[in-house]
This record gives C-alpha cells, structure tokens and sequence, in this order.
C-alpha cells in the first residue's frame, strides 16, 4: 500500500473567501529608518503604498519623526499580512530595494536577517571572510543567489535574506560553514551542487 507524501513546506495562498468579513481591529506596526534611506523612501513610496493597498493595508511615511507605520483597514482580509507589511518595512530600513522588499508581500517569501560577526572572534579574521563571501566583483554573492533561490544583502555584520523557507535554511548553513571555516565560498558551494 503507497503512502501518501505530504508536502510540509508548501505554503497555501490566502483566499479572501476565508475571511469575508475582514478584520474586527486596528493593528499597526512603526519602524524607524535610518536618515539617509529618506529621499530613497520618498521617491519609492507611492509603488510601496500601491502593493500594499492590494492588500488593504494603509501606510504613511512620517518624514517628520523619521518613521514608516502600516495599520489593517476594513478592507483586509488576510490576518498575517499585517505581519508581512512589518517585514516590508524593515527591509526597507535595511538597504534592500523597494521593488525587491514589495515581494515579502507574497505568501511563499520570507526573510532571515542572520548576524555573521558572531560567528568569528577576531574582527580582521571576520572582514576578510567577509569580503571572500561577497568576492570579487560580487560573484560568490551570486552564485550563492543561484544556488539558495535566494536574494542576498550583506550589510555590516548581517546578512539578510530573501526567499523560501528551503533557500533560507540552505543560506544560513552555508553562510555558518563558510564563516567558520578556512574553506573557499565557491568549493563549499560546488560541493553542494555535487551533492544533490
């Protein structure tokens, strides 16, 4: 007698059928952003309001406190978007680009933000491990997004990523064996390959 195989990674897309009714309250969620993503924010922020408007999710930009908020209207009707539009925000505030952010929105894509200084004690140990993950002219960068089906940002001490559930998890072992090792990115990364 065969089995049947479950698919437990695979995530259901929302059908506004499920809520009809929307949401009974308010929730919001603030996020502060650095001073220098302000004209970048300004210039991008109608395309940002037009996805999340699909939703029936408001946003405003407070250029006076330097914040973004997102807050459900009655027009919602998926319960964790509200959730995703928080993420939205904070990978704005991170440097990633808006059309790249916007894609959180849909429900297959999550993000991991994944800090790599502790994974190494000696700060000069920690740059140059990090330059050799970028590589030269950002192609290890690469061909870790082709391999993971990943979007990848490194920032300072943290890398963050864009992507399934599965490219993530695949991101975060190879971003732990390559800082915590003297192995070459791209020999870990053809290993991988071999490997599947």
């Amino acid at each position: 007698m065969e089995e049947e195989y479950t698919d437990y990674w695979r995530i259901e897309k929302f059908d506004p059928a499920w809520n009809p009714t929307g949401m009974l309250e308010v929730s919001s969620f603030s996020r502060r952003y650095p001073h220098h993503r302000e004209t970048y924010l300004q210039a991008c922020w109608q395309s940002v309001k037009s996805a999340l408007k699909e939703y029936g999710v408001a946003c405003e930009l407070n250029l006076v406190e330097g914040s973004m908020t997102v807050s459900t209207t009655k027009k919602t009707r998926d319960p964790y978007i509200i959730v995703k539009a928080r993420d939205l925000l904070r990978l704005l505030s991170r440097n990633v680009p808006a059309p790249q952010a916007i894609k959180i929105l849909k429900d297959d894509m999550t993000y991991d933000i994944i800090n790599i200084r502790k994974l190494v004690r000696k700060k000069e140990r920690f740059v140059r491990r990090r330059q050799r993950l970028v590589g030269p002219g950002f192609s290890t960068l690469k061909a870790l997004e082709i391999f993971t089906n990943c979007y990848i940002l490194v920032q300072g001490n943290t890398v963050a990523g864009m992507g399934s559930f599965i490219g993530l998890k695949k991101l975060r072992w190879v971003l732990g064996y390559i800082e915590s090792s003297s192995w070459d990115p791209l020999s870990i990364i053809n290993a991988e390959y071999n490997r599947i």
